[in-house]
């Protein structure tokens, strides 16, 4: 005999729920907007991203809120002509209220013959820092290999160079020494150069200690104001709360003095002239290693700001490359080596500029 049971079924423990409940769900700004291009649904994330109540948002014609040419508003013309999901990636949203940010934007006809699209809004944040990160490493060891080559193929050919203008300039009349003098001058800055560019070239791991991260600032801040920078108000917002921090303590030192002489520089001149130095906890912040699953958890951010006239957004994707600079005199080196310097502790390193 066989018996086959017979099981209740269980009751379901899930309700239904409401697309604008899920929708408010959303951590990314959201965006219901007709075929006439009028907001007719905003989340509240989308509320917190545009300063504005949903209530307000409502009934809004989308380019009004989007920036002037943006191509956003023609993204969601899109949609509606091919029914079909668009994106654009890289999108700047600038706006008095919004500010000037850098966001991905998704735009998604709904199912229910409502006639609406769903625009999203996702912010680049710390995943776009990240990304620049590697972007900065990858310079830094394009840097290192030419260090190599530049050290072993220039410097003997610049010694050689010089001394034969020594030797000239020995049995050489007034003026053909200041042409042997200008020789030996020459050379010796181009190995100058050589020799800071070898620095990219060190790979041996930093002998990391514990260091109090604010005995450094102080110290920066001192040399600072014995030196380059004796007319700028120095402004200090720190967190006393920080524990050390895993790093060479004099490395450090060279990485804030070298942002701080350009923050200075930056504000040379200006009336008011202020660098504020900040320390502050960032939690839930984390950096994928290259080649392995681990994260590393970066949770203290260093500040170094100032409020001179600022740097071109040409300038700014590209300030952490090697031989890249706004100063007449500048190498472009100063920034690069920084940028090597934070990535062999394992940081990041971000400018931003207004």
């Amino acid at each position: 005999m066989t018996t086959a049971p017979t099981l209740r079924p269980a009751k379901s423990r899930f309700k239904p729920v409401e697309p604008e409940a899920l929708l408010a769900a959303l951590p990314h700004p959201a965006l219901a907007v007709d075929s006439d291009g009028v907001v007719v649904y905003a989340n509240p994330a989308a509320e917190q991203f545009f300063d504005t109540s949903a209530a307000l948002l409502k009934r809004q014609l989308l380019r009004s809120l989007a920036p002037f040419s943006s191509p956003i508003v023609e993204l969601v013309e899109q949609a509606f002509t091919s029914g079909q999901v668009v994106s654009e990636y890289g999108v700047e949203f600038a706006s008095p209220k919004v500010g000037s940010r850098i966001v991905d934007a998704h735009v998604s006809p709904l199912a229910d013959d409502s006639g609406l699209v769903l625009l999203m809004i996702q912010e680049r944040t710390i995943a776009h820092k990240m990304d620049r990160q590697m972007v900065n490493r990858q310079a830094a060891r394009s840097v290192t290999a030419m260090a190599a080559i530049l050290a072993h193929e220039i410097k003997n050919p610049l010694a050689g160079i010089r001394g034969a203008a020594q030797l000239i300039e020995q049995n050489a009349n007034s003026e053909d020494r200041l042409l042997t003098r200008l020789i030996c001058t020459e050379t010796d800055r181009i190995r100058d150069l050589v020799d800071r560019m070898e620095v990219f070239s060190d790979n041996r791991p930093i002998n990391a200690k514990p260091v109090n991260i604010h005995e450094v600032l102080h110290h920066v801040r001192r040399l600072a104001e014995s030196s380059f920078a004796r007319n700028v108000r120095f402004i200090e917002t720190y967190d006393p709360s920080l524990p050390p921090v895993m790093g060479e303590h004099d490395r450090l030192i060279q990485v804030l003095l070298n942002l701080v002489k350009n923050a200075a520089d930056a504000v040379d001149g200006v009336t008011g002239a202020e660098i504020h130095l900040g320390t502050a906890f960032r939690p839930g912040v984390h950096l994928s290693q290259s080649g392995s699953r681990d994260r590393i958890a970066l949770p203290l951010e260093l500040s170094v700001r100032d409020n001179g006239t600022g740097i071109s957004a040409e300038v700014l994707p590209t300030i952490f490359e090697p031989f890249v600079t706004t100063k007449a005199k500048g190498t472009g080196l100063g920034l690069a080596l920084v940028a090597k310097i934070i990535g062999d502790h394992g940081g990041v390193i971000e400018c931003e500029s207004e």
